[in-house]
């Protein structure tokens, strides 16, 4: 029997990379799946990747949002598991933001998770509880320079996971995960940049970039009864990047080993 056996979720964000990675692992494990993406040809694939249903609606809009979480609850007959994937990067200096950059930002990135939570609520209580993953970023608990509003909405979003886990308990449980730089069609562009993660990968204890599918084990873990004791808890999937001693000098450390 899978981890998820018998469970229904709701993946928004799920037709590309780590939101795609987590509908394919939840089907894996028994769970039947709703895929949500603002790209209908992107969530029609991944829910045919997973034996899913596909629904499209825009994160950035809170009705069309709320909306989707009904029709996922009618097309599964009910949920118990949401996992809140949707984003949306941007890296820009803080002079240049637009007004429009930070709205969009700020509704995809936090809004979204805010309007799926609230519509999704009453079919989990429903359903005798179940569990709320959101995906935030290292971005929000150590924010780099050009990331200012989207560090902003993913520490928001982190702070809203753990009100949420406080709020809905007993029987619901929420909790996020942050990953540190994991290779998504979001990301593409800083692999293609000659030299541009080299530093960034040789103080990663682990030495690699993360992939979706590293991610989606982790929200597995957490929507899963692996995970019954755990609420309001902000997991780090950054291959060790955010450790104090990540940014060591490499020259330093190879001095040390032969101490």
């Amino acid at each position: 029997m899978g981890l998820l056996e018998g469970r229904r979720a709701l993946v928004t964000g799920g037709g590309h990379g780590i939101g795609r990675a987590v509908a394919v692992r939840f089907a894996q494990e028994g769970a039947r799946v709703a895929v949500l993406d603002r790209d209908g040809a992107a969530a029609r694939e991944a829910a045919a990747a997973c034996g899913g249903v596909a629904l499209e609606a825009d994160a950035a809009d809170p009705a069309a949002v709320e909306a989707a979480v009904e029709r996922a609850a009618a097309e599964l007959s009910g949920l118990t598991t949401l996992v809140n994937n949707a984003g949306l990067g941007l890296l820009r200096p803080l002079e240049r933001l637009e007004p429009k950059d930070v709205e969009r930002v700020l509704r995809v990135n936090l809004g979204s998770a805010v309007h799926a939570t609230r519509a999704a609520l009453p079919h989990l209580r429903a359903a005798g509880g179940g569990a709320i993953v959101n995906n935030a970023s290292m971005s929000g608990v150590r924010p780099t320079p050009g990331e200012s509003i989207y560090a902003a909405a993913k520490a928001a979003l982190i702070a809203f996971t753990l009100a949420t886990a406080n709020e809905c308990g007993p029987a619901i449980r929420a909790n996020c995960v942050s990953p540190g730089v994991i290779r998504t069609r979001m990301t593409e562009g800083l692999f293609q940049l000659p030299g541009a993660l080299e530093p960034v990968l040789a103080a990663t204890p682990l030495r690699r970039a993360g992939t979706p599918e590293d991610v989606a084990d982790a929200i597995l873990f957490l929507a899963s009864d692996l995970a019954r004791f755990v609420t309001g808890q902000n997991l780090v999937v950054d291959g060790g990047l955010g450790l104090p001693q990540a940014g060591v000098d490499p020259l330093l450390k190879g001095l040390l080993a032969r101490v």
